[in-house]
Parts: structure tokens; sequence; C-alpha cells
């Protein structure tokens, strides 16, 4: 795997590298489609579409434009686009990556506990916020799905429901390709992402 970076400065890099590489390799390695006529791509995130213009260094929400584009997902998407590679999804969920333990404790923990409350209790809720996320049904704990953050970078939640002996838990989990897609830190920025969609979903 290639070595982390500042997320921040990784962006700036990888804007300046985006506006001047071939458009058929970016959108082959990133499953993007490259629109020649308005110079910009096309990429699914989370089951939405979002136009990418790299000589504007601009991301704009093509199937929801009313909904602002998170700072980290500005940051995320040209690294991605970038880094990616011609891997396809394994389909093999894990916890975390090799030297991962830093990026997923103190103040980059995960929201987790929070997802917990609220959807502990409510299963319905958790499979609707799954659907508008692009999400497909697991047979894992008491409900999961898997979603595509990125074309290339699958990720899953997984619920526990509360009962008599249990507290309720939601994990998320990574498909184990996704550390040659992106370092470290970006895949904490868009599994802080993930979770901050799943915890502002409502009906």
């Amino acid at each position: 795997m290639e070595e982390t970076y500042n997320i921040e400065s990784g962006e700036e890099k990888a804007w300046r590298e985006l506006s001047g590489a071939d458009p058929q390799t970016v959108a082959k390695r990133s499953l993007a489609t490259w629109l020649s006529v308005s110079g910009t791509y096309d990429i699914v995130v989370l089951g939405e579409h979002y136009e990418v213009a790299p000589k504007a260094r601009k991301v704009r929400n093509l199937t929801n434009p009313f909904r602002k584009c998170e700072h980290f997902l500005n940051l995320s998407i040209p690294i991605y686009m970038m880094a990616a590679r011609e891997v396809p999804i394994s389909g093999e969920l894990v916890k975390d990556f090799k030297g991962g333990d830093f990026f997923f404790r103190g103040s980059h923990t995960l929201p987790l506990d929070a997802l917990s409350e609220k959807y502990g209790r409510d299963k319905a809720l958790f499979e609707e916020a799954g659907k508008a996320m692009g999400g497909e049904p697991l047979r894992l704990g008491d409900a999961a799905f898997r979603f595509n953050f990125f074309p290339r970078v699958s990720m899953a939640f997984v619920l526990w429901l509360e009962d008599d002996e249990f507290p309720a838990r939601v994990s998320l989990l990574f498909d184990s390709t996704a550390d040659r897609h992106m370092a470290l830190d970006v895949i904490w920025a868009v599994a802080l992402l993930s979770c901050q969609r799943m915890l502002g979903f409502a009906h």
C-alpha cells in the first residue's frame, strides 16, 4: 500500500494531476465517465451522480443539486480518481487495514454509537437508509447492506438490534481492496462521510 499523506495537501496534488491526466485513463481506473464536450467527469458516489470539473476544481451533485457537497467529499473525490487502480471489488469484508488503528480511534473514532442509538430499535429505517445510499441487502447481523462509496470502493453497514441481553450495535466494514485505491486517511474520511449520511437520513 502507498504511504499515507495529509488529505488536505493530497487534494491539491490530486486536482493538479487530474487536470493534466489523460481522461480515458482516469475514467478506466476510477470507473468514472469522461464527457469530452463539457470537459468534466460523471462519477457515482453513494448512489448519486456527481460532476467533477478538473480545470475549475469543482464538484457538483447532479442527482440532488440541493445537497451541499461535504468538505471531505470535495477532498476525497479527486484523490480517489487519481489513486484508483484497475482492481475489482473482492467481496471480502474486513474491519480495518494494516496500520489503520490510528485512523479509527481517539479523535478519529467513527460515530458508530450514534448510529446504534438511531437505528437500534428501527430495522425498517436502517434498511430504508441503505436503499437511499444505493445499498444492497446482506445476510449479516439483524440487517445489513453493502454499498459503493466510489465505484471501486465498497463498504457495508451491519446492524444488531437491541434486545434484553445486548445493546444495539452498528459496525462498518470495508471491502478488502479499499486500501488499494486510497490511503488510510482517505478511507477514514469516506467512512466518516458514510456515517454522517446515515445519521442525517430521515424518511
